[in-house]
């Protein structure tokens, strides 16, 4: 019975009977907060067909929730749930820790014991896993639970492409409360509106302090911590753009970027940037912890801020500019979180760090060499969290096995370097055209191991994440989901942070025709038979229908599936001529005509698609690259 949940709970007993439930179960609770867990575990069983009431010991008014559940009260004088009950939820001091339960059922109903409020909530996702695969008869068993890492995280980029729309988000939220993660980062650059700074984010669809409030008050009915975070000394290179900020750069100029990516550290009008931009952002997210970032400061010390690296060394120099960025977040009340590479590329400064921070190791190749050296952040005296990845960036169908070695090995070495947290990266580099629904297969496989490493298995996840998430047999979507992940597998080539058929995808065929490139290298070594072989298995992918009950968030996932296997297929026919061209072949004028329709039809499609989860903010960059490689087919055909 083990092997049937996507969250595998530490210790399952099974008994000798079973539950069957009855026509109009009652799930009864004495505390209110029960509800909204109460309340999903009853829309999953009026889906199968069950009409089903809560009742809480709490009054009625007090309550919120959904349409189709019932509020019946016992009035507030009554301490227990009513015997005779389907379900019942009681507070248990002998439960140790927050988030741990008990889950008991038995033939005469399911009892849930927990602490406090977050464990009840876990428990019922726990039996909403058992209601899917067992229905309307469940197996009796005792289980026992608890996680392994206290902060279990996900962090969404919304800066360089698709910036969510607030629905999409919520729908987030509640899908991975569903599978026990505890804490949501979305990264921002330059994407929210600040009133003293109004040109930072314009054009980017910004957040607003409104649509923040919103996902941190939804985050707090379903026990998600929603975490701050802020580029505030690399990646600052939207700002930076912009002609009133250039000037703070540390080399302007640097990759042909008006003010490079990196602040200069030197300059005493960078921490007053950072300082009124944290005024108006922090100030918004109730949890402790906030992530500043401060990592890849690539120009660091080449620029402006050369002499004093040469004085104090890159290190040092870094280390004060950091410092600066705590005593703001100590300003507000936070306890600052930045990413680990720069402060591991110069370990003689690990123990001048703050020791009141959380360093955040990230590594996204399944053994990369940081994985290993989490152990020296901690000999340091400071938190850690290990921070692996979905590596669905940079590919429009995901490097699903990378990115699911990657998070078991890291996981691993949290558990044994004793890790405060696991916080799984979702990036968008390169226009981030890849949907979200690639990465959901990865955050779930996250999920299981920062909850209970040992007890995840890499067999048969895939057709259990099918099974649970969109209700299907599993089977026929999980090949689906295994052939659209393995681009690099199918193609023959070895790992790398960007799939090659995202990185041919848009440009003119000039820049591939070079023999100096690396993007043409690659091509080079990939047979014409595994391209062909690619785009008739990516040809036969089938994908089901959305359930009746499916959330917004499925829905739409069932849509960008279909769109990143089109992606893809375009993708390896277009680099089958960019070989053919580099060659020396000329492009035959019935296959470049059929790039051309090819990529159209596959511009309205990402148009459509990606409006229905996102904001329109940086899809026309995408769009006008593909235009572009339209008219540059039309180019080649009229030579």
């Amino acid at each position: 019975m083990a092997t049937d949940f996507l969250i595998p709970p530490k210790r399952v007993e099974a008994g000798g009977d079973r539950f069957r439930w009855p026509q109009a179960p009652v799930l009864a609770s004495p505390r209110a907060a029960d509800l909204v867990p109460l309340g999903q575990l009853a829309a999953d069983m009026e889906a199968m067909g069950l009409r089903s009431r809560t009742r809480s010991s709490q009054p009625a008014g007090c309550f919120g929730g959904r349409r189709r559940v019932a509020r019946d009260a016992f009035g507030p004088a009554c301490p227990e749930p009513v015997e005779g009950a389907a379900v019942r939820i009681r507070r248990e001091k002998s439960i140790v820790g927050g988030e741990a339960y008990r889950l008991t059922v038995g033939p005469g109903g399911i009892e849930i014991l927990a602490s406090a409020d977050a464990g009840a909530y876990y428990a019922v996702q726990t039996l909403r896993e058992m209601l899917a695969v067992h229905r309307r008869t469940l197996p009796a068993c005792r289980i026992d639970d608890r996680p392994d890492f206290a902060r279990r995280g996900v962090y969404l980029d919304c800066s360089r492409g698709k910036r969510p729309r607030l629905a999409t988000l919520l729908a987030l939220v509640e899908r991975l409360a569903r599978w026990k993660v505890n804490e949501l980062q979305l990264y921002v650059e330059n994407v929210f509106t600040w009133r003293r700074h109004p040109l930072i984010g314009r054009g980017y669809s910004p957040f607003t302090p409104d649509e923040l409030l919103a996902i941190q008050d939804h985050c707090r009915q379903h026990h998600v911590r929603f975490v701050g975070s802020l580029a505030s000394f690399g990646h600052m290179e939207k700002i930076l753009a912009l002609p009133g900020y250039a000037p703070l750069g540390e080399m302007p100029g640097f990759r042909n970027l008006p003010g490079g990516t990196t602040l200069c550290p030197t300059d005493p009008a960078s921490i007053r940037l950072v300082a009124e931009l944290y005024e108006e952002f922090v100030p918004l997210f109730e949890a402790e912890d906030f992530n500043a970032c401060c990592d890849e400061t690539w120009e660091l010390g080449r620029g402006r801020s050369r002499r004093r690296a040469e004085r104090i060394g890159l290190g040092r120099l870094y280390l004060e500019f950091l410092r600066k960025i705590h005593r703001l977040c100590r300003r507000h009340g936070k306890r600052m979180n930045a990413w680990a590479d720069i402060v591991l590329e110069h370990p003689e400064v690990l123990s001048s760090i703050p020791s009141d921070m959380v360093m955040l190791n990230w590594e996204y190749s399944p053994d990369g060499p940081r994985i290993r050296r989490t152990h020296e952040i901690v000999r340091a005296g400071l938190a850690v969290m290990v921070c692996p990845g979905t590596n669905a960036w940079n590919s429009h169908g995901c490097r699903l096995k990378a990115g699911m070695q990657n998070i078991a090995r890291f996981a691993a070495e949290g558990v044994r370097c004793g890790a405060e947290g696991l916080l799984n990266t979702d990036w968008g580099d390169g226009g981030h055209r890849n949907m979200l629904a690639v990465s959901l297969h990865n955050y779930a496989y996250g999920a299981a191991h920062a909850w209970n490493h040992r007890g995840t298995r890499e067999a048969g996840f895939t057709e259990r994440f099918c099974r649970h998430t969109f209700g299907t047999d599993g089977r026929a979507m999980a090949e689906s989901i295994r052939v659209l992940g393995s681009a690099h597998e199918a193609l023959g080539l070895p790992y790398a942070g960007n799939t090659v058929l995202y990185s041919t995808f848009l440009g003119l065929t000039s820049r591939f025709l070079g023999r100096e490139g690396q993007e043409g290298g690659t091509l080079d070594s990939i047979r014409p038979t595994d391209l062909a072989r690619h785009v008739a298995a990516l040809a036969d992918l089938r994908w089901p229908e959305p359930s009746r009950e499916a959330d917004r968030l499925l829905r739409i996932a069932l849509e960008e599936y279909p769109l990143a296997a089109r992606l893809d297929r375009v993708a390896c026919r277009r680099a089958a001529l960019l070989k053919r061209l580099r060659g020396g072949r000329a492009a035959g004028a019935a296959e470049v005509q059929k790039l051309i329709l090819f990529t159209d039809e596959a511009v309205s499609e990402l148009r459509r698609v990606w409006l229905l989860g996102n904001k329109p903010s940086r899809l026309r960059d995408n769009l006008a690259g593909m235009r572009q490689t339209i008219a540059d087919y039309r180019r080649l055909l009229r030579r």
